[in-house]
C-alpha cells in the first residue's frame, strides 16, 4: 500500500520506518541533531515549504529518506490505519 504525504509525495508503508511530530521530537537534542545528519547527507525532502509538522523515515532500495511533511503526524497515522483496514 501507498501512503500519501501531501502534494506530489507518495511512499509505500512497508518502507516507513517511524513516523514523528516535528514540534514534540525536535526538542530533544538527539533529534535534532539527527535530523541534521540526515540534511548533510542530502536525505531530507520536503515535501511541501508550508510550515511543516511532521516526518516520515524511510528505508527505499537500501537508502534512508527523512520527509519532511506539512501533514500531522497523527494525520499520516491514521490514514495508514484506514489503509490497513482496506487491505484486509
Amino acid at each position: 500500500m501507498f501512503l500519501h504525504l501531501g502534494q506530489d509525495t507518495v511512499i509505500k508503508t512497508d518502507s516507513i520506518v517511524g513516523i514523528f511530530d516535528l514540534d514534540n521530537t525536535t526538542v530533544m537534542k538527539s533529534s535534532r541533531e539527527y535530523l541534521n545528519k540526515a540534511e548533510k547527507l542530502k536525505q531530507v525532502v520536503y515535501v511541501s515549504y508550508e510550515l511543516p509538522k511532521s516526518f516520515v523515515v524511510c528505508v527505499e532500495n537500501g537508502k534512508r529518506n527523512v520527509y519532511i511533511s506539512q501533514l500531522s503526524s497523527q494525520t499520516l497515522i491514521k490514514r495508514t490505519k484506514f489503509l490497513k483496514k482496506l487491505s484486509k
